[in-house]
């Protein structure tokens, strides 16, 4: 099929998605969409709870295997949105709608170029498509619960808004709740030991607290105190301040290893981290799928924004249309032009490696 037909049918389908709620946990409409073109398109398919999947016609067991991956899921949208948020509608070349940048244009993408390939012979990869649930959300019925089900997976293609750049390493997560202790009193009464006033001390030390290792393709570790809670009343002094710190690891550091620092450095009476699985992720740049990127004058980056490459253990390459900047934003837009390029710079690529 000509590609620029497939691309048609690919703006169809991304129209359809934009247009079906499908908040975290809540796909199973747009998992129906997806299921249509893999119909249409006579391509043996199965469905995962809300994760729709499917192999090349002529998988070969003994070759290595490359995973296609985005998902169909959005967050809510948010209070700033002038337009209809599930109306797809075209203007000025933008095609608005939830989801249409994150990541509702590299996933019909990802489906575009895996048709375009899924009948050819000989290739030297077996692909893999997963149309992935509850990305947003790190839902436990998401690509994570995909792993054990779909083919061993070798090196992978994420699918998230990157300009279609070569983004050769991602950013782990560490969310942390830590606990600053004092006694808690009558408001009236002195007290030496307010944990309101110890978590001064303690907020300027996580703000300028540096890890020591760099990466060249992430930067520094980034640590942020991004909520702080205490107190029940006026007249009482609280015992107890609570912090939430975000944490964005760099590929220098494992999440236990920053883990294990904070609860050694920090000055607080507890530290504790939710999850430890969400870890960096980075694929080498001498890959042939980063050489042949480049070859075709792709630059390559770090990406600061946490995607499903984190429930990965293989390397992992983040590429796709849209811009990170417009995802989770007011009047959600993917251009059309951006689809269109994407769908052939996934096809070069692979043509070059497959």
């Amino acid at each position: 099929m000509a590609i620029q037909d497939l691309t048609n049918d690919a703006i169809s389908l991304l129209k359809k998605l934009i247009e079906t709620q499908s908040f975290s946990s809540e796909e199973h409409v747009t998992a129906l969409h997806i299921e249509d073109w893999f119909t249409r398109y006579d391509i043996d398919f199965k469905r995962t709870k809300n994760n729709v999947w499917a192999v090349n016609k002529h998988f070969d067991s003994s070759k290595p295997t490359l995973l296609l991956n985005s998902h169909h899921d959005t967050v809510k949208p948010n209070s700033a949105y002038t337009n209809d948020p599930f109306n797809a509608f075209v203007e000025d070349g933008k095609l608005f709608g939830l989801g249409s940048n994150d990541a509702g244009g590299c996933l019909v993408s990802l489906i575009a170029t895996f048709t375009h390939f899924y009948n050819q012979e000989n290739l030297k990869y077996n692909l893999v498509m997963v149309a992935s649930a509850e990305e947003e959300s790190s839902g436990s019925n998401g690509l994570n619960s995909m792993i054990p089900i779909i083919p061993k997976v070798d090196v992978a293609i994420v699918g998230e808004p990157t300009l279609m750049n070569l983004a050769v390493a991602e950013k782990g997560l560490v969310v942390f709740d830590a606990v600053i202790e004092g006694t808690p009193s009558h408001a009236a009464h002195p007290n030496d030991n307010n944990a309101i006033y110890n978590s001064i001390g303690v907020l300027q030390w996580f703000k300028g607290f540096k890890f020591k290792k760099g990466s060249e393709a992430l930067g520094d570790v980034k640590l942020t105190v991004t909520q702080i809670s205490a107190g029940s009343q006026h007249n009482v002094v609280p015992g107890h301040v609570d912090l939430v710190i975000d944490v964005r690891v760099n590929d220098a550091y494992s999440n236990t290893e920053v883990a294990q620092i904070l609860k050694e450095k920090a000055p607080v009476t507890s530290i504790t981290p939710r999850s430890l699985r969400l870890n960096s992720s980075s694929i080498p740049v001498d890959h042939d799928l980063v050489k042949a990127g480049i070859a075709m004058g792709r630059s390559t980056c770090g990406s600061p924004t946490l995607s499903d490459q984190a429930v990965l253990t293989c390397p992992s390459l983040k590429l796709g249309p849209g811009d990170s900047t417009r995802s989770h934003s007011a009047d959600e837009f993917i251009y059309m032009n951006e689809i269109e390029e994407g769908i052939k710079i996934y096809i070069e690529l692979l043509e070059n490696v497959l």
